[in-house]
């Protein structure tokens, strides 16, 4: 998957157009360095799930 892509991803969350994201274990590391780049990066929330993969969610408040 390709940094626009991810990147779309992440937007899709952000206005909504998906409640949630399942990342696979493998692709982990490539999203996480796309999302610590994004300027609302603390909106998003990565939760682990079993076997290493990670739903992410979008939140209207900024973790702290």
């Amino acid at each position: 998957m390709t940094r626009e892509e991810i990147s779309m991803i992440f937007d899709s969350l952000k206005n909504g157009e998906i409640e949630e994201f399942l990342v696979a274990k493998q692709e982990f590391l490539r999203f996480r360095e796309v999302l610590v780049q994004r300027r609302d990066f603390k909106h998003f929330r990565g939760i682990a799930q079993r076997g290493g993969d990670v739903l992410y969610t979008y939140t209207e408040s900024p973790r702290s």
